[in-house]
């Protein structure tokens, strides 16, 4: 989270810091920090998913790839959700611009956007910050669309091979969101898949045979796939491996072989439980990490021991990267310290995000858990009536 390595050299940092004006249902977040592990609960509506939109919406503002849009940028952003009104917290009347503010270790980077005549959204001002100096630089777009940050992130430093804007981006481009909700038929994982696919493990899951193909055969990989297995095999004994042989055509799919049966299984016969749980477990033990992983409701179709399991590998993985993860499973938040956890609350149209002292429930703990307590409405978080 620091700006600099032991040499004294430059380095990208994870977000540690954020402020949001008129975004969905956020109307004022500010200067809220965020941790290595941060679980967001709250009820149906509360905000959670929109705070993880938040990430998205920024990917796209950098033209960066995202779940379900091809070559995104913020104007197909704007006409995939709708209009700019339907962005704006309550609409136009209410909220004239998205105003966003964020810090990575010595870096910093904020924008407004207004809504235009033709509701898109365009660039209002973009600005990038140097603790060393102090100071907030002004960007600038050419077009009123294009982020003037993408033209500073090839730019040199003063003192090193890099500048400030790099540093900004590169943050922003480590940024990896996973969901895992279509497990039917034809979802992504269960398709056929192209072999060489395996840069990295993609948002829906569509290269998972593909990259565990990858993990298998290769040296820096292969003990990673073996702890897969592992997980895998705790929470589904029936499960002995993946059968990952290639077609001809350079095509692979998710086969697997079950305990007791010699021929392989195809993808359609895991439960979604399953197979929510291989990609999950898939994304937390990756050998080569993104800086920061966003995942919407892992718990979905979870036994209660498998939610278990998912949290010890959660917590393995906030080590070195930073989650944030929306959740509404009580079991899941009671394996984590009060202070991991973020509560989403929905007051006057309006969302509140609250992180937990561990001084406002160590009595409370000596009794229940924090699911216990999210449950009672001891920790709020819960419906409310508008």
């Amino acid at each position: 989270m620091i700006g600099f390595d032991a040499k004294g050299t430059m380095t990208m940092a994870r977000l540690d810091r954020l402020s949001v004006e008129g975004f969905r249902s956020i109307r004022k977040l500010d200067a809220f920090s965020l941790t290595n592990t941060n679980l967001l609960i709250g009820a149906n509506g509360s905000g959670k998913s929109n705070f993880l939109e938040l990430f998205k919406f920024v990917r796209a503002f950098m033209q960066l790839p995202l779940p379900g849009i091809q070559n995104a940028d913020i104007k197909k952003y704007v006409l995939d959700a709708g209009t700019a009104t339907d962005l704006l917290h309550k609409g136009k009347l209410v909220s004239e611009q998205i105003s966003i503010t964020m810090h990575f270790g010595l870096n910093g980077y904020k924008l407004s956007l207004v809504p235009t005549q033709d509701d898109l959204l365009r660039i209002e001002s973009e600005f990038m910050f140097y603790s060393g100096t102090g100071k907030w630089y002004p960007l600038y777009s050419g077009d009123g669309f294009t982020p003037g940050l993408l033209a500073k992130k090839d730019t040199p430093g003063v003192l090193s091979e890099h500048g400030v804007g790099y540093y900004i981006y590169t943050s922003i481009k480590n940024w990896q969101m996973y969901h895992f909700h279509d497990t039917g038929r034809l979802s992504p994982a269960k398709r056929t898949q192209d072999l060489f696919d395996t840069a990295y493990l993609r948002f829906d899951g569509s290269n998972i045979a593909s990259y565990l193909h990858y993990l298998k055969h290769d040296p820096s990989g292969e003990a990673v796939y073996n702890e897969i297995i592992s997980a895998v095999q705790l929470v589904a004994p029936f499960f002995e491996d993946f059968t990952l042989t290639p077609f001809s055509d350079d095509k692979i799919r998710l086969l697997w072989k079950q305990k007791g049966v010699d021929y392989p299984m195809k993808p359609q016969a895991l439960s979604d439980g399953t197979l929510r749980f291989i990609c999950l477990a898939t994304v937390l033990l990756q050998p080569n990490p993104p800086d920061t992983i966003l995942i919407d409701e892992p718990e979905l179709g979870l036994h209660p021991y498998a939610i278990a399991v998912l949290a010890e590998l959660m917590k393995a993985r906030s080590k070195d990267t930073q989650l944030i993860v929306a959740t509404q499973s009580a079991e899941l938040i009671s394996q984590f310290e009060p202070e991991d956890v973020i509560v989403c609350d929905r007051q006057n149209g309006q969302s509140h995000f609250t992180r937990i002292a561990n001084d406002s429930v160590s009595e409370w703990l000596r009794s229940y858990s924090l699911g216990d307590l999210w449950k009672k409405q001891v920790l709020s978080g819960g419906p409310v009536h508008e």
